[in-house]
């Protein structure tokens, strides 16, 4: 802080006549010293200097009137105090001249003729470079205590317990969506959250300046008389004036090649704060916010600006520590894929990590959706696809209906299969052999199946459903789809599999092929999950596909197109619209004539000349099972389309 009136009198021997009688008026601060014998000097002054006359142009008229009119332009100048040598063209000071001053409350002081004015002006900018030192001082020593705080095992959070401390006030910090990650007692941060998310969704009219009136660029004068590092400023808490343009925290805000600027000022009767974003690039990663009661000092904006470079610089050390533990993840999932899973826990074990225990179940989703898959599972991008981000989670049981048991063996031998036998099942129905195939079943057959329920369904039903809500986190954190697997375990063909079927899921959800169109809800049946348009995202099981037939894996659009291909020469034959009914009954019915003549209501011959014509048309053997196959898909396209 500059030097006050009363150290620069004290220390050049001045004595106060007039003016100084009322409070403080020793105590305003003197940022300069200026000499002038003209009559109106205040053109050439800014304000709060020590003004030094000898009275050399007062020779003449000393009027009251006069010399009131000069001391009443000094005070509406701001001018400090008035210093006034005698001894040159005065012996004394003139009498009007000390009752104007004690009149108007300007400080008077009577300079001795053995002090040059050039002395006093060494003195205050000795003085002035004094309190610079030190103002520099005590921002360097705060930065080491912030440093020292950066070293500590809390890190950013150390800083912002340290930066609150140093400016005698609170200070937060916010991640880029505005949510709080770290706050110290008392801290405002609604404002400023407030502040973020109208950020988020509000423009400025045009490339200059906010329509607040605050400055698109450079730096503002702060209410306390330093300048704010920010470029806008604010007449209340949570409404900046100049915040229009201050960055994208998160999907809006900011177009695109803009910049965000150093701060965010906002200002209200007793509370002063400060936000800075973080991060080296054009998108802020965080934020950071500091408010105290009283306008920052420069030595304040100076360790605040230090503590944003700390938290900066610790984030990307951060992200740069986030990548390569990434780039670990994805060699671990490629080892597992390959089959070395017992080299791929070797690796995660000096790492801290763990997979997780079987049976499992894989997600998919956008790349984009990896940070929302790490707060909840083992996720990695492949190696060979970094477009999609792959998770691995812990299935569940069985439900108690029908109860099954289900078994993995420890060593990932069980080719990833989850196998299961219903609590009624006799003991000796088909088992496992030593190399984890169950004889007579297929792979990843779950006994203890009734007649009508499916193998995915089954298998969907094993599934845990805390590994559905997972994927309905992640569908509303990352806003956008994600697939779901069939449980497995970690040998590659199973594990390959999964990540296939995950993949497959996550493309249904995003083409919206699923069971009518909605995608399931995110706590599974009956759970306590949105639906898909809650989660402004899809979640789609495997098994949902499975349960759809061959149609529900085939893309709409070329499933569509085969249809009409295939059936074209029938739906071209005149209107005979009954040819393709007649097929339709023919092939419902398994070939049986009788059967498919009574569902039209015509002779079996009427029908047996049909599907003659229709073979005929269609140049195809209709007793051959994949010519039937072929036109029942095209049948089906049809009819779902």
């Amino acid at each position: 802080m500059p030097p006050s009136l009363q150290t620069v009198v004290r220390r050049m021997g001045m004595r106060p006549l007039a003016g100084t009688s009322g409070r403080g008026k020793l105590d305003a601060v003197v940022r300069w010293v200026a000499v002038s014998e003209l009559a109106d000097p205040t053109p050439y002054l800014e304000g709060d200097e020590l003004l030094l006359t000898t009275g050399m142009r007062m020779e003449g008229d000393l009027s009251s009137h006069v010399l009131s009119s000069y001391v009443a332009r000094l005070v509406a100048r701001g001018v400090a105090g008035l210093g006034f040598g005698v001894g040159v063209s005065h012996e004394h000071v003139p009498e009007a001249l000390i009752e104007a001053a004690e009149a108007a409350g300007l400080p008077l002081l009577e300079v001795p003729r053995e002090t040059p004015f050039i002395a006093i002006g060494k003195a205050v900018s000795e003085l002035l470079a004094a309190e610079q030192y030190e103002e520099i001082s005590r921002a360097f020593a705060a930065q080491g205590r912030l440093t020292r705080a950066a070293l500590r095992p809390e890190g950013m959070h150390a800083v912002i317990d340290r930066l609150a401390k140093e400016v005698g006030g609170w200070a937060a910090l916010l991640d880029e969506a505005g949510e709080v990650r770290h706050a110290t007692r008392g801290a405002k941060t609604e404002a400023v959250a407030a502040e973020l998310a109208r950020l988020r969704t509000t423009r400025p009219p045009g490339p200059g300046p906010s329509s607040g009136g605050g400055r698109s660029s450079g730096a503002g004068r702060s209410s306390g008389g330093g300048r704010s590092s920010g470029t806008g400023t604010s007449s209340g808490v949570g409404r900046p004036a100049g915040a229009g343009r201050f960055a994208d925290a998160g999907g809006g805000g900011l177009p695109a090649g803009d910049r965000p600027p150093a701060s965010l000022a906002l200002s209200g009767p007793d509370e002063h704060i400060v936000v800075q974003p973080l991060g080296g690039g054009a998108r802020p990663r965080g934020f950071f916010a500091v408010g105290a009661g009283r306008p920052f000092t420069p030595v304040a904006h100076t360790v605040i600006n230090a503590a944003g470079s700390l938290l900066t610089l610790a984030m990307e050390q951060g992200r740069a520590q986030l990548e390569a533990a990434r780039r670990v993840r994805g060699a671990v999932l490629e080892l597992l894929l390959s089959g070395a899973e017992n080299q791929a826990r070797a690796v995660l074990e000096p790492l801290g990590g763990r997979l997780p225990r079987e049976p499992l179940v894989v997600l998919a989703a956008g790349a984009e959706a990896l940070d929302a898959l790490e707060a909840h599972a083992f996720a990695a991008l492949r190696t060979t696809d970094e477009t999609v981000a792959v998770a691995l989670v812990p299935a569940g049981e069985l439900p108690a209906e029908p109860r099954a048991e289900l078994t993995a063996e420890p060593t990932g031998r069980a080719a990833g299969r989850v196998t299961g036998r219903a609590a009624d099942q006799p003991t000796d129905q088909p088992t496992e052999h030593e190399g984890g195939q169950r004889t007579g079943e297929p792979a990843g057959h779950v006994a203890g199946q009734t007649a009508d329920e499916s193998a995915g369904q089954m298998a969907g039903r094993a599934m845990d459903e805390s590994a559905v809500r997972v994927a309905g986190e992640v569908a509303r954190e990352a806003d956008g789809p994600v697939g779901v697997s069939l449980p497995c375990g970690y040998a590659a063909a199973a594990l390959h599999g999964a990540v296939d079927q995950a993949r497959r899921a996550l493309a249904a959800a995003r083409g919206g092929r699923t069971n009518g169109g909605t995608g399931r809800d995110a706590g599974g049946s009956g759970g306590k999950g949105g639906g898909a348009a809650d989660l402004g995202g899809r979640v789609v099981r495997f098994g949902e596909l499975a349960g759809q037939g061959l149609l529900g894996l085939l893309d709409a659009g070329a499933a569509q197109a085969f249809s009409a291909a295939a059936l074209a020469p029938l739906t071209r034959y005149g209107s005979r619209a009954d040819l393709v009914e007649s097929l339709r009954a023919y092939l419902e019915s398994n070939g049986h004539w009788d059967a498919a003549a009574q569902r039209l209501g015509v002779h079996r011959h009427t029908l047996r000349y049909r599907m003659r014509r229709v073979a005929e048309l269609l140049g195809r053997d209709l007793d051959d099972p994949g010519v039937r196959a072929e036109l029942w898909l095209a049948l089906e396209a049809a009819r779902r389309h």
